[in-house]
């Protein structure tokens, strides 16, 4: 006999569509990965999950966390050829209630609740504020950011568009990386960087001014040679990590995230100790007049394989008390 499920959760990237499901006790059950380009419509990846894991005892509620900006109840994927409304979800699997929320705003209402094991600090060891705003950011397929406002009555996550805000160098070898990609694409965004393409993009921008071949072929490929210790990869390792720290300290101050900062994606666990020895919490720290106040402020790896799901898990029991 099937246990009574009161809800789905999904986290849909523009990479992989995570699905689970949560039973009358909270907890999450049966995590399972799809691919998303292998399946045409988000329905159906949906549609296959509920029918191997539920059969015909469907859960009534779902919260699924998607990987773009949910307007009035709907998404238009940022990188997958995907859209889907919450109206559509009701008709199409017969749910009470369904929630799409952003995958960052998702990981934002998980932050609070991971366990220490959870998350690996990154610089001095802090304690933030538990009454303080937190801020979650993380590079993959794009970058993502979303903060999140503690009160008595419960928290709140703040979905943006965070990733799309423009890129600042920091010195002339940044100041050179920006030029080239101005000239690929005109405006140059975080996210431009701060990203897989990005990650490529940075590899071969640095080769170009240091006048270094870079035969390597994509992302994955500057990463694995990173952490073998080839030069030119280990130096876009280790910029990339110093630019995700300088953006890092600016969204600190952007959402006075006195709380914590936590770094979560696809790229960031790949990197090692890279993150924790490298130039990521100088770079975080390196706020001029404001430099003690970031200072005060733990950042935080999240090693949780689905925090998205842990978060809409958590919103789910939001619309339980409703």
């Amino acid at each position: 006999m099937k246990p009574n499920y009161v809800g789905l959760v999904g986290d849909v990237g523009g990479t992989n569509a995570r699905f689970a499901v949560v039973d009358a006790q909270g907890h999450i059950r049966n995590p399972r990965i799809f691919p998303a380009r292998d399946y045409a419509t988000i329905t159906d990846v949906i549609g296959e999950y509920l029918e191997t894991t539920c059969g015909r005892k469907r859960p009534p509620r779902a919260v699924i966390a998607v990987a773009g900006p949910v307007v009035d109840g709907e998404i238009e994927f940022t990188n997958l050829d995907w859209q889907i409304s919450e109206g559509d979800l009701i008709a199409d699997f017969g749910f009470e209630a369904v929630k799409l929320l952003n995958d960052f705003a998702a990981q934002a209402l998980a932050c609070p609740t991971l366990h220490p094991e959870e998350l690996k600090p990154i610089g001095p060891k802090l304690k933030g504020g538990s009454d303080c705003p937190m801020v979650v950011l993380g590079a993959g397929t794009g970058f993502g950011v979303a903060g999140l406002a503690r009160a008595d009555r419960g928290d709140v996550s703040v979905a943006t568009e965070g990733g799309h805000a423009a890129f600042a160098p920091t010195d002339e070898v940044e100041v050179e990386v920006w030029r080239r990609l101005h000239a690929r694409y005109g405006r140059v965004s975080v996210e431009r960087l701060l990203s897989g393409p990005g990650l490529f993009d940075l590899y071969r921008a640095l080769g170009d001014i240091e006048g270094t071949p870079a035969p390597l072929a994509d992302q994955r490929e500057v990463t694995e040679a990173g952490n073998r210790g080839d030069p030119l990869a280990e130096r876009t390792l280790d910029r990339f990590c110093g630019i995700l720290g300088s953006v890092a300290g600016d969204l600190a101050l952007t959402f006075g995230a006195r709380g914590g900062v936590f770094i979560s994606g696809g790229i960031a666990p790949r990197l090692g100790d890279r993150l924790d020895r490298g130039g990521f919490r100088a770079r975080f720290e390196d706020k001029g007049r404001l430099a003690d106040y970031v200072r005060q402020i733990p950042t935080s790896l999240v090693l949780h394989p689905y925090p998205a799901i842990v978060g809409a898990a958590r919103e789910l029991e939001q619309m339980e008390r409703l």
